[in-house]
């Protein structure tokens, strides 16, 4: 059996679409677990028309309970499958195999994790579209902490976008770490390498994502990633980052020069360079004042949840 977990937010035409394609997969899932946070008054109704046959359980949820690990962790303890596949709203299957792709992994019983191929949705940027083509490429891999030397933090690189869990290993390892800003997917993922399970990149396992953030957003997104780092130092601290991102750097800007889009170079540059001082200033805002804490996250909850943190200054 394998259930799929989807997150929402004021969901919108893309969800539907979403739900629509769940229905026509090859392998179908058991059961569409959605947690609902609410916006208002007024809950996330779905009519038999949209749902088209699949079993879909919803669960409302207040924004202030809303946190990226404990929500998902929630979602997963309701589910009786032995593989979750999580998934994003805004994430759309490319075809009807994106289950049974994203699951084939398993057969291989050291497998806990195994994530999708993330590719641009058609109206993206050229340099989304590059970006989302050096981070996802065509082959698929399978890593284990042996890697860690070699890949450095790539090594627990994976994305809740598309990501299906072995149940039985992910209660074993107690799951998602409840009270996570971000990156509870690589949070998981380094727990369950160190413990000696494999994670897996299943490459013809396909779905649309993307975004074309500002800079503003770029910086905030970025920001909460660095918290994150500075939250989590059993996983991050000790592994390199900065030449992953450089050679992502490089290999944006030369394509962009090269296929007719060098006009373009600046602005990436520009959302670059947001990303790397959001992301630095994350990883050290326990010395920044509460208040430009607050400015800089898209996250306010997860600060005022912190009791050391809310008593400072």
């Amino acid at each position: 059996m394998v259930d799929v977990i989807i997150p929402t937010y004021r969901p919108k035409d893309g969800f539907y679409k979403l739900i629509k394609k769940l229905a026509s997969q090859t392998v179908k899932p058991h059961k569409v677990i959605i947690m609902n946070t609410l916006s208002d008054e007024d809950g996330l109704v779905l009519t038999p028309e949209v749902c088209d046959g699949l079993d879909v359980e919803i669960h409302d949820i207040k924004r202030s309970e809303f946190d990226h690990g404990g929500t998902r962790d929630k979602a997963v303890r309701l589910s009786e499958a032995e593989f979750c596949v999580l998934m994003t709203q805004d994430a759309l299957p490319v075809d009807d195999r994106l289950i049974e792709a994203i699951t084939a992994p398993f057969e291989d019983p050291r497998i806990a994790i195994s994530f999708a191929r993330q590719v641009a949705y058609e109206h993206a940027s050229p340099a989304e579209k590059m970006t989302r083509e050096f981070n996802y490429p065509a082959e698929s891999s399978v890593r284990s902490v042996e890697d860690l030397e070699k890949l450095q933090i790539k090594t627990y690189f994976c994305s809740n976008v598309a990501c299906a869990y072995r149940k039985s290993t992910y209660m074993e390892l107690d799951g998602f770490v409840n009270g996570t800003i971000f990156n509870e997917d690589m949070i998981y993922a380094a727990k369950a390498l160190k413990a000696g399970y494999k994670l897996a990149y299943a490459a013809d396992a396909i779905v649309f994502h993307s975004h074309d953030y500002s800079g503003k957003q770029q910086f905030k997104r970025n920001f909460d990633n660095g918290v994150s780092h500075a939250d989590h130092p059993e996983v991050f601290s000790g592994v390199k980052q900065e030449g992953e991102g450089m050679r992502m750097v490089k290999y944006v800007c030369a394509r962009l020069a090269k296929e007719g889009h060098a006009l373009s170079v600046p602005g990436y540059i520009y959302h670059t360079g947001c990303k790397f001082i959001g992301f630095k200033l994350g990883c050290r805002y326990k010395r920044l004042p509460k208040c430009l804490v607050y400015a800089f996250s898209s996250d306010r909850n997860y600060f005022k949840k912190q009791d050391d943190f809310i008593k400072r200054q």
